[in-house]
């Protein structure tokens, strides 16, 4: 095998084949888009993730694969061109090793509404956490239709197929790049990170990783049924019956369009919103053969039990998806009622927040409301419940804030990689990073590399009696021995449920904490 200076092998060997990867002159290597299944398009089109073909000599491994179909282009990452199939790859960064010893491997989700992003985000480079001592996977899976639409006679969650898929691949070839196929953490943000909480829960993953962080998971998953609503409608916009038949006979490109003009009709005219205040169309689904259940329900049931588990959330979430124009402006009294009434929030709680928030306008009252009932409340839920079915759980909270760049949806990811420099971080971190910014993100890098070494993040575990939650912030961090504050208070009796069609909300009233 080849070198790098340092001693790092550039060249690895796979089940498919040879690769070769690209040092960074850091002591790291990386090896980047590796096939992990057969393009998913002609005649495996919507099904599940078939092997990919293995290759002679050394496959050259130094730029980033093909994205999924989408219309998104984000700031330093490639865009999604026609014709482009070979998207299912994985990338590893693999760190110089000592001792020779067997490495914990960090495996990464990307989030983006299950509709866009790519593991090729610079804020994704696993660089700085494979120097701390970790194997670092991300994985490409198909977004949008082709990945979380329902097509009849297909498997529903074909992007939750492509990541257990991608996680096989781990378990036969890590080793080969120095990594612990027993000692796997899988991690992701956002609808990544409601990807990671489903696997926990899937029978096609289990054994296949012993931990999981998951950061702002968004509580909402349809039924089988409201899938299938959405597919009429995004069949309705292409032109086609929503029949396997029909749906095939679109092509790719032409699919993502019909989808964004479904999701721009449900951002602006409510009455089209698959679920009230919300464009979001592709969610995971509950079907009962790939997702048996909400992953709220399954962890409290205790079938991931055996999972480590370590989430965390923004504090203000839903401020960045208002900065970003993203969600619906609700600035008047009369229109808050309407959003709490389409969301089934009981009176109390709007109430409360009026309340705790007094000189809070109309506009930050409904941002903190939504950021909560999509993120925050479920993200926390979600750590204990683990904790009284028996799990290991830790929650931690993203408190840093810095002139117009609040604690907001995606801020915490650039420090946990140690990723501030990369591009598009300093819209997300509110400028060129300081002092007090570094030293954050090394503190939260180390946080996730000893969570993914020990299952230890650093601070005291959610017990089935107290919630210990860990906040994030400059110019230090505060660590609350139970997270007893006057907003989850509110939330107490609120019950999150599947979405079905025509029902506008996930949330109802109920007594409990489902």
């Amino acid at each position: 095998m080849s070198e790098q200076p340092g001693g790092v092998e550039s060249a690895f060997r796979t089940a498919g084949g040879r690769v070769r990867g690209r040092g960074s002159g850091d002591g790291v290597t990386a090896v980047l888009g590796i096939p992990y299944a057969a393009a998913p398009f002609g005649a495996r089109r919507f099904r599940e993730p078939q092997p990919a073909p293995a290759w002679g000599g050394i496959r050259d491994c130094t730029a980033f694969g093909p994205i999924a179909p989408q219309s998104a282009e984000l700031p330093g990452a490639p865009a999604w061109h026609p014709g482009d199939e070979d998207i299912l790859t994985v990338n590893v960064w693999v760190p110089e090793r000592a001792d020779g010893g067997a490495l914990p491997v960090f495996f990464w989700i990307h989030g983006g509404a299950n509709t866009f992003g790519s593991s090729a985000q610079p804020d994704f480079d696993g660089t700085a956490l494979a120097r701390a001592g970790l194997v670092v996977v991300s994985c490409n899976y198909r977004v949008g239709f082709e990945g979380f639409g329902h097509a009849p006679g297909f498997p529903d969650n074909r992007g939750l197929l492509d990541q257990a898929a991608a996680l096989r691949w781990v378990r036969e070839n890590i080793a080969a790049f120095g990594g612990d196929p027993g000692n796997v953490t899988v991690a992701g943000h956002s609808s990544g990170g409601a990807s990671v909480v489903c696997l926990m829960g899937m029978e096609q993953t289990r054994g296949l990783f012993r931990r999981a962080i998951a950061h702002s998971v968004p509580g909402v998953f349809f039924t089988a049924e409201l899938a299938a609503a959405v597919t009429e409608r995004i069949a309705g916009e292409a032109g086609v019956a929503p029949t396997a038949e029909g749906l095939l006979s679109v092509s790719p490109e032409a699919l993502v369009a019909a989808s964004d003009t479904t999701a721009a009709r449900c951002g602006t005219d409510p009455a089209a919103a698959v679920h009230a205040f919300d464009p979001v169309i592709f969610q995971p689904v509950v079907d009962g053969a790939v997702l048996p259940a909400d992953p709220l329900r399954m962890l409290a049931s205790g079938t991931a039990r055996e999972v480590d588990l370590l989430v965390c959330h923004a504090l203000e979430e839903y401020w960045f998806l208002h900065a970003v124009g993203a969600v619906r402006e609700v600035t008047t009294e009369a229109e808050l009622a309407e959003f709490a009434e389409a969301l089934r929030l009981p009176a109390h709680l709007v109430d409360g927040y009026r309340a705790l928030l007094p000189d809070a306008p109309v506009l930050d009252r409904y941002l903190a409301i939504s950021g909560d009932a999509k993120f925050g409340e479920y993200t926390a839920r979600l750590a204990e419940h683990h904790a009284s079915a028996g799990g290991r759980a830790y929650l931690a909270r993203f408190a840093r804030r810095r002139g117009e760049a609040r604690p907001w949806h995606t801020a915490d990811i650039p420090f946990a990689f140690g990723n501030l420099d990369a591009v598009g971080a300093d819209f997300l971190i509110g400028g060129a990073p300081d002092d007090h910014d570094r030293a954050l993100s090394r503190r939260m890098l180390r946080s996730w590399a000893g969570f993914a070494a020990t299952g230890d993040p650093g601070w005291p575990a959610v017990t089935a009696d107290t919630t210990p939650v860990k906040s994030w912030a400059v110019p230090g961090d505060q660590l609350a021995a139970d997270d007893t504050t006057g907003l989850r208070a509110l939330w107490r009796d609120v019950r999150f449920d599947l979405l079905r069609p025509g029902q506008t909300a996930g949330h109802r009233p109920r007594p409990g904490s489902s």
